[in-house]
């Protein structure tokens, strides 16, 4: 029984560690660099017939240029709103409709640009690391009552615990490893 309850909290440890990831990268991913992404805008809600939709179920996305993003709606009657979501979206994009795609020009970033971007990602991978801190302490306080309530042995919560640890250090390791692949990536001209 105590080894089933220990493995059910590894295992919900190692899923949220992983979700946390996942949410940094998703972070990132919405951080633009001077590149056309379609990461940027996928996401963007559109209020399509009444209802909130992704933008990426609404249209088809291409790069045809380095810094040229083409949005293909699947329904032309939603151009209006696709481009009202971009606009409203505040990501320093002009969308222009010739009235079967949009075309979205990628200015390129200042170095000013360029350096603030870097201080929001490093925001967010910060924010990730905190999170897995969370993750950390929330398997510790459950190992503690499984302790308690359960007779697990303390040598064995301080075992698990320095699995814990070695599981942050290495997720920590993950977000710092794409900090610097987004930094490079902010910086290069």
């Amino acid at each position: 029984m105590d080894n089933e309850l220990v493995e059910l909290v590894m295992e919900d440890t190692r899923d949220r560690m992983a979700k946390a990831i996942e949410h940094v990268k998703l972070e990132f991913a919405n951080v633009r660099t001077g590149r056309a992404s379609s990461s940027l805008i996928e996401n963007l809600l559109v209020d399509y017939y009444g209802a909130e939709t992704p933008l990426k179920q609404l249209a088809n996305f291409s790069v045809p240029e380095p810094r040229l993003l083409v949005v293909s709606p699947f329904d032309k009657g939603a151009m209006n709103a696709i481009e009202k979501a971009i606009s409203n979206a505040d990501l320093g994009l002009n969308p222009s409709n010739d009235g079967v795609v949009i075309r979205l020009s990628f200015p390129t970033l200042t170095e000013e640009r360029r350096k603030s971007f870097v201080k929001i990602v490093k925001t967010k991978a910060e924010e990730g690391k905190v999170a897995l801190r969370g993750v950390r302490r929330h398997a510790r306080q459950e190992l503690e009552n499984l302790e308690k309530e359960q007779g697990l042995p303390k040598d064995e919560v301080e075992r698990l615990e320095k699995i814990l640890d070695k599981m942050t250090q290495d997720e920590v390791a993950v977000v710092d490893a794409l900090l610097s692949h987004k930094e490079q990536e902010l910086l290069e001209v």
